[in-house]
């Protein structure tokens, strides 16, 4: 018996949208403070903005006077782990 593949895209976009907000006037969006995120067990992002197109996820963070970008293809995410304080 063959199982088909799941498309999780929808499932990825909507918890990257939990973690962020819109920038406005762009496509962009900034992680909400206080929540970071990891990929596929990847570095955890900490302040990022992303961006995600058609074809692909994009974070770019600064590290001091440089911008890291960090590009996903949206096949190649297994996971992402959101990590945010616990709230009382």
């Amino acid at each position: 018996m063959m199982i088909e593949p799941v498309n999780m895209r929808p499932v990825w976009e909507k918890i990257l949208e939990y973690a962020t907000s819109p920038v406005q006037g762009t496509l962009s969006r900034k992680q909400r403070k206080g929540v970071k995120i990891q990929i596929n067990d990847g570095a955890v992002l900490e302040n990022a903005t992303v961006f995600m197109s058609n074809e692909f996820i994009r974070f770019t963070q600064k590290s001091g006077n440089e911008n890291i970008n960090s590009y996903y293809a949206w096949e190649g995410v297994q996971q992402i782990k959101t990590i945010s304080p616990q709230e009382d």
